[in-house]
């Protein structure tokens, strides 16, 4: 059964939410294989955007884990990882896909992609963006070997897994449960599913 008062974010779509500064949301994993390319956005003068360069860079790690803070371009706190019950195995590295990436791959010219689910949902929201940044890829398992080489393996999270991220900012966060089904970076089943979004509200 679905968790209560949840809304879905369908297999190979995204979604947008509004989220004022203290509001959280828990995004549940119900098969634990799909990954959520996730971005956020500040729609003030001062327009800001989720930037995994600058976490990175703040936090000195590429791995974000329970209690850290992901920050803006402007290196201002953007989300909280408040709360997290699978291993912890997100990705910062990777790209959102796009139609190029699926075009190598084969696949028909009508592919979605997580870059096109992002504008869709920005647009939705009544904004745009003339990029695409750098998503943080929940659940996504890329592991980094000594020589620096990355591979790209199904995600590790049990059934039912989920994170809880709290805003820091008034901002609009996208969600999109990746339409990869090509390779078995969403499960070696490689089908993308529904994920489930609950509003926590303030902390």
């Amino acid at each position: 059964m679905f968790p209560p008062a949840s809304e879905i974010v369908p297999a190979g779509h995204g979604r947008a939410f509004r989220l004022a500064a203290g509001e959280a949301l828990a995004l549940v994993n119900p098969l634990g294989t799909q990954v959520v390319d996730t971005w956020a956005f500040a729609f003030t003068p001062a327009f800001e955007f989720l930037s995994m360069e600058h976490t990175r860079s703040v936090l000195s790690t590429i791995f974000i884990r329970r209690g850290m803070t992901l920050v803006s371009d402007r290196r201002r706190p953007m989300l909280l990882l408040a709360e997290d019950s699978s291993p912890g195995v997100h990705d910062t590295l990777l790209p959102a896909c796009t139609p190029a990436v699926y075009r190598e791959l084969g696949a028909p010219p009508d592919h979605r992609s997580c870059a096109a689910n992002l504008h869709e949902a920005l647009a939705a929201a009544g904004h745009a963006v003339p990029f695409t940044p750098a998503p943080f890829n929940l659940f996504m398992n890329v592991p980094l070997a000594p020589d620096g080489s990355l591979d790209r393996r199904p995600p590790v999270a049990a059934p039912g897994a989920r994170v809880v991220l709290r805003a820091a900012m008034d901002l609009l966060i996208v969600f999109s449960a990746c339409p990869q089904d090509i390779t078995p970076i969403n499960g070696e089943a490689r089908r993308p599913s529904d994920v489930l979004v609950q509003r926590l509200g303030q902390g």
